[in-house]
């Protein structure tokens, strides 16, 4: 049974009640956090370590991919064993990878701690929301509570650049990740006593196979693309990880269709709604993951910004990204999910557009701070409706695993467009003459090129192939979803809206 801290009168929760609250936000703000203040530590990370321009791509990737494999696994198990079980051990993992990041003298001990850390946020982060809603009754309490929760998540995906330049400024790099260890162990330590257990407990077993062979699968193709650059495509260097990749991809899904508890009914992409919804986060994911990747790298390696002043650069573009979430609500029982969902997509496709045009001057305001406002009010913008039409389409026991696979899609789809963007950058500043800041300015503007021509893709997908009727302008938000969305549209902030996804998962069971 679900412990549940009562109220002590209508309408507010005991001080009990909301000390739970502040340890599970505080969860899911070191969680979203880390995906977002590497992003500014990145060229100091690789001039430190060694580390080559297409392997930084892994310091984004390793966390994400690992990630989304375990996300679905990691709610699953805090219904089996323990919402709170699952938070101490996804939190005590996470915090032992800081460590060990922040200490990472290679920079392959650098990529095993972010996949690490990845593992462990995919345990802690799908408690988290549980944890809020089982501390809390139903009712005004319960929806401050979920508000407090989201708002803590987005403010930790918007606070993560400016976040990571201060700290890359003022200390170095490896405080970006050993800055989680005393608040992770602060958090550890008082949850241990504070924070009540639930369960559900329904027999049903854990689907590990399936979790590791898509983790393993979504590695070895983004490896196998990253490879291309250097290699081309018909070497055997590349050709054999992506064949690997593709054959786990495949072994993955003969698993999910066998396994009597699925980590990814297939049923599910039968309902028009789910499988297209799915397809556009994943194609829109592609894209819009890489945009604070390839900015902060512009801003620094180009224009010469400091750390800290990349990461105030791209301020706007975090409150951009808050804005459209916040406005898709409002614009979805007028408009129609699916024309916000579009809506979105163009506005967001103008921006990288307009960004594609940067030059080594690089003046602020037009190559920068309006393209990347331009960018991210898109991804707020699109987001949530694409969540709320698959969810529409899905049994109500259903919608919280749904939303769950939505996240997890928009995510994979994230790490392999980095992988494609990256490897498309890198080929266009070699052929331009390596590593000067004219030839990495043509390489970074093609990628911009390339994820507009993405986004226009997904504009047509979804005028064909998403549903008007019930998925449309009958599609709600799902409770807590779209404050959720703005994380997520991030390369930084991506897991607010997959943490929420997984969570929601659990306390539906």
């Amino acid at each position: 049974m679900t412990r549940v801290l009562r109220p002590s009168r209508r309408g507010s929760a005991p001080p009990a009640a909301w000390l739970v609250v502040a340890l599970a936000c505080a969860g899911q703000f070191l969680v979203v956090l880390d995906v977002s203040v590497v992003n500014v530590a990145l060229p100091s990370m690789r001039t430190d370590l060694g580390m080559s321009a297409p392997g930084l791509q892994w310091v984004v990737n390793a966390y994400a991919i690992a990630f989304a494999g375990f996300m679905l696994l990691g709610g699953r198990a805090g219904d089996l064993y323990g919402r709170k079980r699952m938070f101490l051990v996804g939190l005590a993992l996470f915090t032992v990878a800081s460590l060990a990041g922040g200490l990472a003298q290679d920079g392959w001990q650098l990529l095993l701690a972010r996949a690490a850390q990845g593992l462990g946020a995919a345990v802690l982060a799908p408690s988290t929301l549980t944890i809020v809603t089982s501390a809390v009754s139903e009712g005004a309490a319960r929806a401050r509570a979920i508000a407090t929760w989201t708002a803590v998540g987005a403010g930790g995906g918007a606070a993560g650049g400016l976040v990571g330049g201060v700290l890359v400024d003022t200390l170095s790099w490896r405080w970006v990740l050993l800055i989680n260890v005393p608040v992770g162990a602060v958090v550890l330590l008082s949850s241990l006593r504070r924070l009540p257990e639930s369960r559900v407990g329904d027999g049903r077993r854990l689907d590990l196979p399936g979790a590791v062979l898509v983790t393993a699968g979504l590695g070895a193709l983004a490896y196998g693309i990253s490879r291309t650059e250097a290699e081309g495509w018909t070497s055997t260097d590349t050709l054999l990880p992506l064949a690997a990749g593709l054959a786990l991809i495949v072994l993955f899904l003969v698993v999910e269709a066998r396994t009597a508890a699925p980590l990814m009914p297939l049923g599910l992409f039968r309902v028009r709604a789910v499988s297209s919804a799915n397809a556009a986060m994943f194609l829109c994911g592609s894209a819009m993951f890489c945009m604070w990747f390839f900015m902060t790298l512009y801003a620094q390696n180009v224009l010469g910004y400091t750390p800290l002043e990349a990461g105030l650069a791209l301020v706007p573009s975090s409150l951009a990204v808050l804005v459209g979430s916040k406005a898709a609500p409002r614009f979805m029982p007028v408009l129609g999910a699916r024309n916000v969902a579009v809506l979105g997509t163009l506005i967001a496709a103008t921006g990288f557009g307009w960004q594609s045009l940067m030059t080594v001057r690089g003046d602020y305001p037009t190559e920068i701070m309006f393209p990347g406002i331009l960018m991210m009010l898109g991804a707020g913008l699109t987001a949530t409706p694409l969540a709320a039409l698959a969810t529409s389409g899905a049994a109500p026991g259903e919608a919280g695993l749904v939303s769950g696979l939505v996240n997890t899609s928009r995510t994979m789809g994230g790490s392999l467009g980095l992988a494609v963007m990256s490897t498309i950058a890198a080929a266009r500043t070699a052929g331009s003459g390596g590593g000067t800041a004219e030839a990495l300015t043509e390489g970074y503007a093609l990628a911009f090129r390339t994820g507009a021509g993405v986004l226009l893709g997904g504009v047509v997908l979804m005028a064909v192939w998403l549903p008007w009727g019930k998925g449309d302008k009958e599609a709600g938000v799902p409770s807590g979803m779209s404050s959720g969305m703005p994380s997520a549209a991030r390369a930084g902030a991506e897991p607010t809206v997959a943490a929420e996804g997984a969570a929601s998962t659990s306390s539906e069971k």
